[in-house]
Parts: structure tokens; sequence; C-alpha cells
């Protein structure tokens, strides 16, 4: 229960920007679990199926039997990397909200200024403590989901070139 006051409290701190920055966390998770569950649950059962026809097949010499690896290729490299560019997309995007909500947190500070005078500094530190706390929750975001996105893309080139291989031109 402490936990939910915790968690509250830091929204509460870092302003209305913190909801975006948490519904495109939320947003870019579900990506990155989609993905891991298509290539580590969904995917295999999807190759062996694949394989399978492929060596039913009588003729893997000709032209067209060629042209036919070449789509079974890409149509399996374009279900891999399915959905990555929005999951990079995500990462770019909330250290810019974090940024965006360091800016209005700064205007706020600038209106305390204004109103109060430079003699305030401890409510002026306060400010710039709350102005920063968007933009560290953008950047927590989106380190943490830059190491998934490259390992999701490193999967999603394996898987298609392991493939790629087991579709032997005999």
């Amino acid at each position: 229960m402490w936990l939910i006051y915790e968690v509250q409290g830091f929204i509460d701190q870092g302003g209305t920007v913190i909801w975006a920055v948490f519904f495109t966390c939320l947003l870019l998770w579900l990506c990155i679990v989609d993905r891991y569950w298509f290539c580590k649950i969904t995917f295999p059962s999807f190759a062996n199926s694949i394989i399978a026809d492929w060596q039913a097949r009588n003729d893997h010499k000709s032209w067209r039997a060629y042209k036919i690896r070449e789509e079974i290729i890409s149509e399996v490299r374009m279900r891999l990397h399915a959905r990555l560019s929005l999951i990079q997309t995500l990462i770019i995007l909330c250290p810019l909200l974090g940024l965006l909500g360091t800016v209005t947190g700064m205007i706020n500070v600038f209106e305390v200024i204004a109103v109060n005078g430079t003699s305030d500094a401890q409510s002026m530190a306060h400010g710039v403590y709350r102005a920063t706390i968007p933009t560290m929750s953008g950047l927590v975001v989106a380190l943490s989901g830059y190491y998934f996105a490259v390992r999701l893309k490193q999967i999603a080139d394996s898987e298609t070139s392991k493939l790629a291989d087991k579709l032997m031109l005999l």
C-alpha cells in the first residue's frame, strides 16, 4: 500500500506530463512483451510449419522456387520486425515528453520568481527539483526500453537468418 502512496507522490511532484510518460511507457512495454511472446512462443511453431511446407515441395532448384523462398523469407522478416519501429519511436518519444515536463515546470518556477522575486531560493530550488522529475522519468523509460529494442532486433535478424538457412535451394 505504501508503494501506491509513493508513486502518487512522485506523479504529483512531476506534474501532468508524468501521465503522458506513464502511458507511453505502458504502450512501450506492451509492445515489447508482445514481441518477446511472438519470438519465443508463437514463432517457433510458425517457422516449423514453413520449413515443413518447404520440404514437402518437389521443386527446390528452379527460378520459381527461388522467388517463392525469397517471398517466404521476406514475410518472416516482416512478421519478426513488426512493431519494432513503433517501439523505437516510443523510446525516442519518452525523453522528449520528459523534456516537455521540465520546460513546463521551469515556466512555473519563473512564474514564482515573477510573483515573489528572487528572495525565496528554497521555493525556486524545489520548483527546479520538481521540473527535472519528468525528464528523469522519460530517460529511465527510454533507457530501459532501448536495451530490449536492440535485443528484439537481434532476435528478429537471427531468426530470419536461421530460417533462410533452413530453406535450402537443393
